[in-house]
């Protein structure tokens, strides 16, 4: 992954979005078929399955320069490899609190659910999580966040 340009102040926040394949990412072309708007900064990387994403990629896209990760699956019972984002979900949480004795703050990766069908769903989850990341200190400026 290149070097991500991450957002200042006034700036954009550079958000890394890992979007299963099955539902959020078809969410997200049909947010942008239906043209919904959401913020600019979202940088999407569509993956087979929401279980598929290994925590490295979450700590590479945050170590190259994003302002925030977000991982997002099917609905709990909709999986279509069955059980692929309950796993991600708990494996997530492991990565929530491992970053966080990193010294990297909770409230820089997210989890969310976005079925296909939840285009408007999409577009709120992007505009609330970057306006959440733009409050936010940039990383490289005192550890990221506004919790110590």
């Amino acid at each position: 992954m290149n070097e991500i340009t991450s957002a200042g102040n006034g700036r954009q926040p550079a958000i890394v979005a890992f979007l299963c394949n099955w539902c959020s990412y078809a969410g997200a072309d049909m947010a942008g078929s239906g043209r919904l708007q959401y913020p600019a900064g979202i940088r999407v990387i569509r993956v087979p399955c929401s279980g598929r994403v290994n925590p490295q990629y979450i700590i590479k896209a945050l170590c190259d320069g994003a302002d925030a990760v977000i991982v997002s699956g099917c609905h709990p019972g909709d999986c279509r490899y069955l059980a692929g984002n309950l796993y991600a979900r708990r494996r997530f949480s492991v990565l929530k609190r491992l970053l966080a004795l990193a010294g990297i703050p909770r409230d820089r990766v997210f989890f969310t659910w976005v079925s296909a069908a939840e285009a408007e769903r999409f577009a709120g989850i992007m505009s609330e999580v970057t306006e959440r990341v733009r409050a936010l200190d940039p990383i490289s400026e005192g550890g990221g966040g506004n919790e110590p």
